[in-house]
């Protein structure tokens, strides 16, 4: 090696061993960049005799240890980033004297200690402060605004407690200020002072304090921040009431005010932020009418308003949201008929409405949901019929209508809605017969028709083979059925009218004898079954407790502070996803996966992602740390699954809101290629090959340093072969699962087994999705097509037509610097959209295999970086 080079850029050349120590007699190096290989041990002291050093980069790594404290020794070093590695221990106080440094980066590691009080005044070049992700502890240093030119601050994540410095509102070049996961505290007006000086930010963008200790009023000057904020979010415990003049805030995208103790009404001019794609108010203590004006926030994609007060009825303009895909509003005092305008929202995937005080029918106009999945009307007082042309709701999975009070007949057309997971139509008037058609559906797993006036004969196929899953009591003209389900044989019926008049009498005298007896034995039965089938899963559990190590439910309920809401992290099937700390076992962070064992499946689930997890280990797939087998405080058996906590949540989140302009081309690539690896090692790379089953934006998390890591493996499949032609000759024990909406491959629709190739597909669409920042499910997909001839047909000359905005702004923004960089982006582009289109071919055998989509990713990302990126 030559003493005279000034540059060593090595950058992700997945360079594995140690930083050699003789590195640091080349004295003349400036720039040293190792970003994203697998370099591990310990950095080298010797790093400190690079006397000319400006720019040190060792981001995204495996090193561990402590910082040298011969870094700090260097006065000209400006850039300093060794975020996403394993290091410990307390930051060296030199490096707090780096005067020359505009980036300091040290996210995702394990450094504790405190912020020196000087750090704003020692430091004051810093432009980016990134120290999230690690166990800094102790107060903000009141001397951080020392540091003017300050643009983002990333303190996210940490134990860092005390108030917030209200000289942050000097930085007015100020753009992001998360602060979320950790102790901050405010409860009266002078530790809310912040939130007022921050008002001066005139730049300001990024506004996250949720999960901290803030409590008191919210000061109305929330409405004065300036009117470049995006993302405001709050999940804490402050009161007060929303202020009118939060419709300043014209540029607002994300507003989470949720899980807090608000009061009041939503003012009217709410209807002013008409860029507001999410809106989550939910869990607080709100009341009065829902405003009109809110059927102006026309690009609104998520709204959430659940366990609150709101009376009144639902207004009408709700149906110009032509955007919204998830509408929740439960736990409220709503009344008066469902308008018509929200069944013509023709986006709607989720629609919550349940225990309100609804009434009137079901309009017909139900059949123009097409894209719905989940619909809960239960406890309301709706009545009429259910109207047929809800069989037009195809993609239909959960439907829950149960406590109201709905008459008439079950109509066979419901037998249509072959995608049915969840079927709960209980506690009604409905009468007649139980149509032959649902039995039919493979799909349906739980079926709940109890105490209606339902009569005839119960069909014997499919769900009605499963009584665990199937509820009819409380209807006692049903008979026959398969024999577990302990209904009285249906009456033989006779030629003779003498005959029927005798038996009559009889029927009329035995009829209430036999209910009864029925329904005894049924009692009887059903706690043996259940008792049983208890027997049989405790010997499955018992091998999950072995496997791993055990963690009370006692002490689960101390780690997430006894499953607090501002704890919770999403719901999905089987139950909820808390955010919590098991500090006694090493965890300082954990995500806690609760299983809700009333739903049917959920103890198998849990043995099963169980079973599949502790079978992988892989740097891109969700790690399972521990889990929990027990009984809870009712005397309940409770299962659980602890996890590693990923801050930055799921990749959907990050495609559709305004994180995603954040997403540059590096890191989208990064990203693809993160999932690409987890599947390869999945398919080819098992002792047992895995599918997937079920994967999407929202099955991938991403850590502190944006690594993506492949989770939820409810419905993974292990087989003793991989299926690579899901046509040919498969297993014929395996089941057809059939993914979410848009995303499983369309052979799975047409009945054949499960595949690699399905897993491809979906990969192909996530692939697009991710450089287009549409969703498979979009509002302009429709009259045949789809995500994937929308971009064929702009494949290769149209591209800039259907990639994400905010990559043709990068785009854009290159082409204004050189020629040489614009042709690089510009090939990256075509060759990662024919990627996405060759793995999502309709034909199962057209499609690349994930082993070429793996290597041909690497060689798109070499070929793109080679130019300089």
């Amino acid at each position: 090696m030559s003493s005279s080079l000034i540059i060593l850029d090595l950058n992700g050349n997945y360079i594995s061993g140690s930083i050699p120590s003789s590195l640091g007699y080349l004295s003349k190096f400036s720039f040293v960049s190792l970003f994203n290989n697998s370099l591990t041990a310990r950095i080298p002291p010797s790093l400190g005799n690079l006397s000319s050093l400006q720019h040190l980069d060792l981001y995204r790594n495996q090193l561990e240890g402590s910082m040298p404290e011969e870094i700090g020794n260097h006065p000209s070093l400006e850039y300093l980033q060794v975020s996403g590695n394993k290091l410990s221990g307390e930051l060296p106080a030199s490096l707090f004297n780096l005067s020359s440094a505009y980036a300091f980066g040290v996210v995702g590691n394990n450094f504790e200690g405190m912020i020196p009080t000087t750090f704003g005044n020692t430091l004051p070049n810093l432009v980016g402060l990134l120290i999230g992700l690690n166990q800094f502890k102790g107060p903000i240093p009141a001397s951080l605004p020392n540091a003017s030119k300050l643009y983002i601050i990333d303190m996210s994540n940490n134990k860092f407690n005390g108030i917030i410095p209200s000289g942050l509102g000097r930085l007015r070049g100020l753009s992001v200020v998360k602060l979320e996961y950790n102790q901050l505290e405010s409860n009266d007006h002078s530790s809310w002072q912040f939130l007022d000086a921050l008002t001066n930010s005139s730049h300001l963008k990024i506004l996250s304090l949720l999960d901290n200790k803030l409590s008191g009023t919210l000061p109305q000057s929330i409405a004065n921040l300036s009117t470049t904020v995006q993302w405001v979010t709050f999940f804490n415990q402050i009161s007060g009431s929303i202020p009118s003049g939060i419709g300043n805030l014209i540029n607002l995208i994300t507003l989470t005010l949720g899980s807090n103790l608000l009061t009041g009404a939503i003012p009217e001019s709410i209807g002013k932020l008409a860029r507001l794609e999410l809106l989550n108010l939910n869990h607080n203590m709100l009341t009065k009418t829902l405003p009109s004006s809110i059927g102006n926030l026309t690009q609104l994609e998520y709204l959430r308003l659940e366990n609150n007060g709101f009376e009144g009825p639902i207004p009408p303009s709700i149906g110009n949201l032509n955007s919204l895909a998830k509408l929740i509003i439960h736990e409220n005092n709503l009344n008066g008929n469902i308008p018509k305008e929200v069944f013509g929202l023709p986006s709607i995937l989720i629609l919550s409405l349940a225990f309100n005080s609804l009434t009137g029918p079901i309009p017909s106009e139900i059949a123009g949901w097409k894209y719905l999945r989940e619909l809960y009307f239960l406890e309301n007082s709706l009545f009429g019929e259910i109207p047929s042309s809800m069989s037009a709701c195809v993609r239909l999975e959960v439907l829950d209508l149960s406590s109201n009070f709905i008459q008439g007949t079950i109509p066979p057309s419901m037998g249509d809605l072959k995608g049915l997971i969840r079927l709960d139509l209980s506690k009604n008037y409905l009468t007649g017969k139980i149509p032959e058609a649902l039995g039919m559906l493979r799909s349906l797993e739980y079926l709940n028709f109890s105490f209606n006036r339902l009569v005839g004969e119960v069909p014997r196929e499919g769900i009605f083979r499963n009584t665990t899953a199937t509820s009819l009591q409380g209807n006692y003209g049903l008979c026959g059925g398969v024999l577990d389900l302990h209904l009285p044989a249906c009456p033989h019926i006779s030629s003779s009218e003498k005959r029927r008049k005798l038996r009559l009498p009889l029927l009329a005298i035995l009829l209430p004898s036999m209910v009864v007896f029925s329904l005894i034995l049924f009692s009887i039965l059903y706690f043996i079954c259940k008792r049983t089938n208890l027997i049989k899963n405790s010997s499955n559990l018992k091998i999950m407790e072995d496997v791993y190590p055990k963690v009370s439910y006692a002490e689960l309920v101390r780690a997430t502070d006894g499953f607090s809401p501002a704890n919770l992290l999403g719901i999905g099937q089987y139950g909820y996803v808390y955010k919590g700390s098991l500090d006694n076992y090493g965890y300082t962070t954990v995500a806690v996966k609760i299983f809700n064992l009333q739903q049917r499946g959920a103890s198998e689930a849990f043995v099963a992602e169980c079973e599949t997890l502790r079978r992988i280990r892989h740097r891109n797939l969700v790690k399972i740390l521990t889990c929990c087998v027990g009984i809870d405080s009712k005397g309940n058996d409770f299962l659980a699954i602890i996890f590693e906590f990923m801050s930055n949540g799921n990749l959907d989140a990050w495609l559709h809101t305004e994180e995603m302009e954040h997403l540059d081309l590096t890191k989208r690539l990064n990203i693809a290629i993160d999932i690409a690896n987890a599947l390869c090692y999945l398919h080819h790379e098992c002792e047992t090959p895995i599918i997937h089953c079920d994967l999407k934006p929202s099955n991938v998390l991403l850590d502190g340093d944006m690594v993506a890591h492949v989770g939820d493996f409810g419905f993974a499949k292990l087989l003793h072969r991989v299926v690579s032609n899901p046509l040919s000759d498969s297993d014929p024990s395996s089941p057809v699962i059939k993914g979410s909406i848009g995303y499983a491959a369309p052979e799975y629709g047409l009945g054949s087994q499960v595949s690699t190739t399905g897993d491809v597909y979906s990969y192909g669409i996530l692939l697009l999705e991710l450089f287009t920042g549409r969703r498979p499910v979009d509002k302009i997909f429709k009259d045949g097509l789809n995500l994937h001839n929308f971009v064929e047909m702009a494949t290769p000359d149209r591209i800039m037509e259907v990639i994400d905005p905010n990559l043709q702004r990068q785009f854009k923004d290159e082409a204004e610097n050189e020629i040489q960089s614009r042709r690089a982006t510009y090939e990256c582009l075509i060759s990662i959209l024919q990627l996405g289109l060759a793995c999502s071919k309709e034909s199962v055998r057209e499609r690349i295999s994930m082993t070429n989509a793996t290597v041909e990713l690497h060689s798109i990302r070499d070929a793109y970086f080679e130019v300089g990126f």
